[in-house]
């Protein structure tokens, strides 16, 4: 058959460059709640609160994330990127702004800041995740409709690589330029967060994607494709296909219902009927157990360096802590932004090459957890922690690197944003618990100073001085080594082993559904 061509940018064309590169930059400042780890030690220390409440400070920032997911993903699905690119802009800035202002005005005294004020500290951190994920979103959602199946899990792959690479990048930055200074990096998670959302609004479109009747190749995968610009598939569109106003033979429409057509052939679930899907509800608790170890890890993973370090070095210097703290964060960045991009090249290379859905990926995932939460359970000092940081970063990485390829072949692309967004909430679910779990253990190994007294007053009023500073963390610090966290991580690692046999079982659903369809 002659394949019809439409005027249309080619596929690897500058204005698709340009958004690809302008999702990146969004990306890269939408992931600094991985980064939380880095100043959560020292804000806990100034502000004189529990390692309890600094972890439900840290889930506050998940909760903006994944409570917005829906909202989000239905303005970007029917409205464009620009206003959830414009929310990204003032809610980051006003975020981290804010938990700045609170931390260099301190408590005042010895005691732990009033409730009001850690409801506001909840709000700010809530805050930067709202324009977290409004930041993510539309540069996910614009690069998917701008590239082809075949190529749309390293796109999106890429894409989420620069969300994963953000905690090494502005960590580094912060390493290099103000070692030490937690204000300096508030400050500058500010300003990084919000202006390249401004950028953003003048340089990331949706591309359409080359039209094409049915009937051609793709000549990456060999399937047929039908390539709208904005790939949604109207439930109508069967029907009208098999008519003989569209010129097709019986044997054409016999070729057409049995290939891979896109978009006619990706589901259109959204809604009540993604609600009603057993499917959903399997990839959610798969997503809770992962995402919310994950979350768990990332927000302590500062706590448990400190731990280890506190052990063996009960006079440390705050910088040299800093430092570790620093190290651990760059580690777990690195590998979430390699197993971003890796597991869109395996998904995609195993889909075109051996016929396998995205979904067996997820026994991938499910995998790298449980190392990475063997690994942390082991490590005895901070010098080995990198291997269990690396491979949870790794691990998360991989989960939302594949999340939104598996979703498209699991749901549609019509309503990929919504229905990610509803996807983002597990994790928080899980991230609660598990981070909850972690919190009450390391405080139930924690040595509590009194700062009641004139002497203690004494001692934190002025947090600025290093020496006094490094004596109001110790008043807040875990001196036992793994004994504070371990049973947390023990738990976690009950739970990524279900999370594996669950993924199992979605993979084999997912094989034999797609066999089904081939007939």
């Amino acid at each position: 058959m002659t394949e019809v061509k439409h005027n249309s940018p080619g596929l690897f064309n500058a204005r698709r460059i340009i958004t690809l590169l302008g999702s990146i930059l969004v990306a890269l400042g939408s992931g600094t709640n991985y980064i939380f780890s880095a100043y959560a030690p020292q804000l806990g220390a100034r502000l004189h609160i529990s390692h309890t409440q600094l972890n439900i400070v840290g889930l506050a920032g998940n909760a903006g994330v994944s409570v917005s997911g829906p909202i989000w993903g239905r303005i970007v699905d029917t409205r464009g990127p620009q206003i959830p690119l414009m929310g990204a802009f003032v809610f980051s800035l006003i975020g981290y702004a804010g938990m700045k202002r609170m931390y260099d005005e301190g408590t005042g005294s010895g005691i732990s800041i009033s409730s009001a004020h850690f409801v506001l500290l909840m709000v700010c951190s809530l805050l930067t995740g709202l324009g977290a994920h409004a930041g993510v979103v539309a540069a996910v959602n614009t690069t998917a409709k701008s590239f082809p199946e075949s190529a749309r899990a390293t796109t999106t792959g890429l894409v989420l690589s620069g969300f994963g690479l953000s905690a090494f990048f502005f960590s580094t930055i912060a390493h290099m330029l103000f070692p030490g200074d937690t204000s300096a990096l508030l400050l500058l998670l500010s300003l990084a967060t919000s202006i390249p959302m401004l950028v953003a609004l003048f340089t990331m479109r949706p591309v359409p994607l080359p039209h094409t009747h049915p009937g051609s190749k793709d000549d990456v995968n060999g399937e047929y494709e039908l390539l709208p610009s904005e790939e949604v598939a109207p439930p109508a569109a069967g029907p009208n296909i098999d008519t003989p106003e569209n010129g097709l033979s019986s044997t054409s429409r016999t070729g057409y219902k049995r290939s891979h057509l896109r978009p006619g052939n990706l589901p259109d679930v959204h809604g009540k009927m993604l609600w009603k899907s057993p499917d959903f509800y399997l990839l959610c608790v798969i997503l809770l157990l992962l995402g919310g170890t994950g979350v768990m890890y990332i927000n302590n993973v500062g706590l448990i360096s400190l731990a280890l370090f506190a052990k063996a070095n009960p006079n440390y210097e705050e910088e040299e802590a800093s430092k570790l703290q620093a190290a651990q964060v760059s580690t777990l960045s690195v590998g979430n932004f390699a197993g971003r991009i890796l597991i869109g090249l395996i998904s995609d290379f195993t889909r075109s090459h051996f016929q396998l859905p995205r979904a067996y990926s997820l026994c991938i995932v499910s995998s790298l957890f449980i190392i990475s939460q063997a690994f942390a359970i082991g490590v005895s000092s901070v010098g080995t922690l990198w291997m269990a940081t690396a491979f949870l970063g790794l691990a998360y990485g991989s989960l939302f690197g594949c999340l939104p390829a598996i979703a498209i072949d699991w749901f549609g692309l019509a309503h990929l944003s919504e229905n990610l967004g509803y996807l983002s909430l597990p994790p928080l679910i899980g991230g609660n618990v598990f981070s909850i779990i972690f919190g009450k253990n390391i405080d139930a190994h924690t040595p509590r100073g009194d700062t009641n007294t004139p002497q203690g007053v004494a001692r934190a009023a002025n947090t600025v001085d290093r020496g006094v500073l490094r004596a109001v963390l110790s008043e807040r610090r875990c001196f036992t080594g793994r004994e504070c966290y371990v049973s947390s991580l023990q738990v976690t690692l009950i739970a990524c082993t279900v999370a594996l046999v669950l993924s199992t079982w979605a993979a084999r659903r997912d094989d034999h559904r797609q066999k089904a369809r081939k007939g």
